[in-house]
């Protein structure tokens, strides 16, 4: 495939946001990406707020009218789900290149330019960056880094990596991540069956979309000065909603798993090196029991969680198969353009 190449344009960017009913940390986001170290006539931000009850959409005109700011584009959307709305703001996304963030996050001012340097490599389709975490409150003794994926703060380092089929320890996520528009042109956009829907732990729409970009040959980059920082609230600092977590996760990757086939071996229709992992992570809690250690004990807790949601879902690959290629997204743009 002939890889995605960087037109002699200057950069420019759509920064897409979905939201509801989180105004207060929303006007914090808009905050930090009024004040990016980039040109304000070359980017935009598109919000789409999916179905918010609250004053959203005066928090967003407010940004919109304050003096030197880019432009800022609300779009309301009625479908239920993040992924609905992201696709509705990709697809009316102007920049050449699409950055993805969070109503709850607080990117650097230095976050736009340092994807676009990343970007300055023609080779470069699209890059993850580097994701830290905002504690509102002190984190509890049972936490540990295993889990921040849970809470996506997944940090992975300030090494610069490449990310491709031969290389990808990291996985993109929608609270920092950026694609060539030229890629969402011909892939399209999320999962509708995949992603945040209200009062759900559903998951997995930034993974399946980074599975599809390996497939189509597409490279990436892990770009650790892109940095953003996540708010983690007390609200998430609870070991029932981590287990939900963790087993809606597992139920989603066993879904993707089956949609991207490969020649691991499996063992009662799950992969049999997960079975080894289980049988270790069990193991690992005794030990863990038995030395008082929170963490440790909580950790090894999440990943069995994670595994039981896994094969749960594992044992109906038929039909979970043939609605994941159902509910495959079509190019915003035909081939032939």
């Amino acid at each position: 495939m002939t890889q995605t190449q960087r037109s002699d344009a200057v950069h420019t960017f759509s920064v897409v946001i979905a939201t509801r009913n989180r105004a207060a940390l929303l006007a914090q986001t808009l905050e930090a990406l009024l004040v990016q170290d980039w040109p304000a006539g070359r980017f935009e931000i598109v919000v789409a707020d999916n179905g918010s009850s609250d004053d959203t959409a005066d928090v967003v005109a407010r940004a919109a009218a304050q003096v030197g700011a880019p432009l800022v584009r609300y779009l309301f959307v009625s479908d239920p789900g993040k992924s609905a709305a992201v696709n509705q703001a990709l697809a009316m996304a102007e920049g050449s290149l699409i950055a993805l963030t969070d109503d709850d996050v607080q990117p650097e001012q230095e976050w736009l330019r340092s994807l676009a340097d990343a970007f300055d490599d023609a080779a470069v389709d699209f890059v993850a960056g580097r994701v830290l975490p905002l504690w509102e409150v002190e984190p509890p003794e049972w936490l540990s880094p295993s889990v921040y994926g849970v809470i996506a703060v997944p940090d992975n380092g300030d090494v610069r990596l490449p990310i491709s089929t031969d290389h990808h320890q990291v996985v993109p996520i929608g609270a920092n991540m950026a694609v060539r528009r030229a890629v969402v042109e011909r892939l399209g956009g999320l999962r509708l069956d995949l992603g945040k829907l209200d009062g759900s732990a559903r998951t997995g729409e930034d993974h399946e979309f980074f599975l599809r970009m390996l497939q189509a040959g597409y490279r990436g980059r892990y770009e650790p000065t892109a940095v953003v920082h996540h708010r983690v609230g007390s609200e998430r600092l609870d070991r029932s909603y981590f287990r939900r977590w963790l087993h809606q996760n597992g139920r989603d990757v066993a879904r993707l798993d089956a949609a991207y086939e490969s020649a691991v071996p499996h063992l009662l229709g799950v992969p049999r090196f997960l079975w080894r992992q289980a049988a270790g992570d069990v193991m690992s809690l005794l030990l863990a029991a038995i030395r008082r250690a929170p963490a440790a004990r909580f950790s090894a807790t999440g990943r069995l969680c994670w595994f039981a949601g896994y094969v749960r879902e594992a044992w109906f690959a038929t039909e979970r198969l043939r609605a994941a290629r159902a509910a495959a997204p079509r190019p915003f743009v035909s081939e032939a353009n």
